[in-house]
């Protein structure tokens, strides 16, 4: 069976995200992707676009975040996390509730970030934390990134947990350990739980061992989020007869060419043919359907 869609695994800690993707595909035997990577020890939603909705990677990738994460006082690591080597060790510290919180604030809205070493990021064609693991620091440029929100969870005397809403891009580890120097201590990210990935939250995320459970009996569908789903915003228009084999080729066609109602230039719609979801087109300002994302087999047309 050919899977189209999404679903939204939960990550447990020990896999790689290239290790789920890897499981998912032999497991349903099927093409997969995933949508943002997250770290071997971090946890949490990690969306797998599947078949044809691998095109879906990049808008997934685009929405919005939430962490939680652990802030470990007076350490820092060369991995900005409690997995790497300890560069500086000042531990016992004394961080007070109100100085964390007035700390916290100063990292609401749009900051910079200069990328960790030990990331994914590519310069000159190699992996960021390939050159680390060669001992090897190259200058990183500053990325900006948007805090939407940050919370304390709880405070501990050794380490804080904090709730963070952010925008793609966002490294949690530099965020622990920016408000590390701001506090003075020094600071490095303990656990790491991913709570949301744009509208994938953990109360449909679903673990690997039940994934396979349910290929086994057959249920997997029943978990699979319909690629159209993403895009309930937008108007649907239907495409006649006359319209599939421009379709078919991926070409663009006038608007004479589907049945909606009260349609506008500029605006993006979903394209239904047969009974089947296409895909999403936008109505340019010439009155031409053009394709922007195809997410069905036009082959079946």
């Amino acid at each position: 069976m050919e899977f189209n869609g999404v679903i939204n695994v939960y990550k447990e800690k020990g896999y790689t995200s290239h290790d789920v993707v890897a499981i998912i595909k032999r497991t349903l035997k099927t093409k997969a992707g995933h949508t943002g990577t997250l770290d071997p020890e971090a946890e949490g939603v990690l969306p797998i676009v599947l078949g044809k909705s691998t095109r879906l990677a990049d808008y997934i990738m685009a929405e919005d975040k939430v962490y939680q994460a652990e802030i470990h006082f007076g350490v820092t690591t060369d991995t900005c996390d409690m997995t790497g080597n300890v560069l500086m060790d000042n531990r016992p510290v004394s961080v007070t509730k109100e100085h964390l919180l007035d700390t916290l604030e100063k990292f609401k809205g749009e900051i910079n970030q200069i990328p960790p070493m030990y990331s994914a990021i590519k310069i000159n064609g190699e992996k960021l934390y390939n050159l680390a693991r060669k001992g090897i620091e190259v200058e990183r440029k500053q990325r900006l990134v948007t805090i939407h929100d940050i919370e304390l969870v709880e405070m501990h005397p050794e380490y804080a947990r904090i709730l963070v809403s952010c925008s793609k891009g966002t490294y949690i580890r530099t965020l622990c350990e920016d408000i590390g120097s701001e506090l003075g201590c020094g600071a490095a990210m303990g656990d790491l739980l991913r709570r949301a990935s744009g509208a994938f939250g953990l109360d449909s995320a679903i673990k690997i061992d039940e994934i396979k459970a349910l290929a086994s009996e057959g249920r997997v569908g029943d978990y699979v989020i319909a690629p159209e789903e993403f895009f309930k915003e937008c108007h649907k228009v239907y495409a006649k007869e006359e319209a599939l084999k421009f379709i078919r080729n991926g070409n663009k066609f006038g608007v004479d060419l589907v049945e909606g109602m009260g349609l506008e230039q500029g605006q993006k719609y979903r394209l239904y043919a047969n009974n089947q979801f296409i895909g999403l087109y936008i109505l340019d300002e010439s009155g031409v359907f053009k394709p922007e994302i195809i997410l069905a087999d036009l082959s079946t047309l």
